[in-house]
């Protein structure tokens, strides 16, 4: 299981971003996190054309299969559809990673359960401004 942003596991930070101007300001080779909108397809395409990872925060089942075919690293799911992504990402042999946001450790035995292929904890996500 991924861990991010645990206290006790030294892991890859995410560099939440709004637009394109702000890729500059994270660090190469970092992981750009972003919400899924069709406002934000142009960054995607970006990101896509330049080879830059990126982590895209879903809020349906739909948005989910979206991500995987815009080619995205990470998706990143709220617990309500945790189960049910992770076995559309497994059924269709996703690349993409399902993460979970989670806001205490309990959680993490919760998603273990469910085979989820990892957890990010907010801290992990540092917001980046144009």
């Amino acid at each position: 299981m991924l861990l991010f942003g645990h206290r006790f596991i030294k892991s890859e930070s995410f560099y939440h971003i709004s637009d394109i101007d702000a890729i500059m300001k994270t660090p190469s080779n970092s992981i750009v996190y972003l919400e899924f909108s069709e406002k934000n397809l142009d960054i995607i395409k970006h990101l896509n054309e330049n080879s830059v990872g990126f982590a895209l925060s879903v809020s349906s089942l739909t948005e989910l299969i979206y991500a995987s075919a815009l080619n995205a690293t990470y998706v990143v799911v709220t617990q309500d559809i945790a189960s049910s992504a992770q076995k559309i990402a497994e059924s269709y042999l996703f690349d993409a990673k399902v993460l979970v946001s989670i806001e205490d450790e309990e959680s993490i035995t919760e998603m273990a359960k469910l085979n989820i292929d990892g957890v990010i904890f907010s801290n992990a996500i540092i917001k980046i401004n144009s």
